[in-house]
């Protein structure tokens, strides 16, 4: 039997000049404007990023040759403050449907044209503690993130 971990979840908070409608959207409906290629579990080199705007609609990427790889479903979507998606990817960067982690993000208004965006990814797998080392790594959630803010508008 495989003993599963949970650890402190990876928490990220960065501030981006836009109004909560479009920091949600251009996270989710733009998922794939910001998400760095180079973060694929398929054989085949990533095409692009989606996450279908609805609970239990899928979050995975597809490849340049067709194929997809499931990450996870969205688990609660509340546009435009919270969004929650599964993450069943394990320290090897493949879908595991035993490694039980969420992502849940925040869109607080703080003005009219600005938002602070909170992310917390929770995980529980038995490779968690790996896990949290790769997503809070400086080429993890920091680096990716940056990527995100750069695509709602700078700064």
């Amino acid at each position: 039997m495989t003993r599963t971990i949970t650890v402190a979840p990876v928490k990220k908070t960065l501030r981006v000049n836009a109004p909560q409608a479009r920091a949600f959207e251009v996270f989710t409906a733009r998922f794939d404007s910001w998400w760095p290629k180079t973060h694929h579990i398929g054989k085949a080199e990533m095409k692009c990023g989606i996450m279908e705007p609805r609970v239990g609609g899928r979050w995975y990427e597809e490849g340049t040759d067709g194929s997809q790889c499931d990450w996870g479903k969205v688990l609660a979507w509340e546009p435009p403050s919270r969004l929650v998606v599964s993450w069943h990817l394990n320290s090897q960067f493949q879908y595991d449907e035993n490694v039980e982690s969420e992502l849940e993000v925040r869109f607080i208004a703080e003005s009219q044209s600005a938002t602070r965006v909170e992310l917390e990814h929770r995980i529980t797998a038995a490779d968690a503690e790996m896990i949290r080392t790769f997503v809070d790594a400086p080429n993890g959630w920091t680096a990716i993130l940056a990527n995100y803010r750069m695509a709602v508008g700078g700064n």
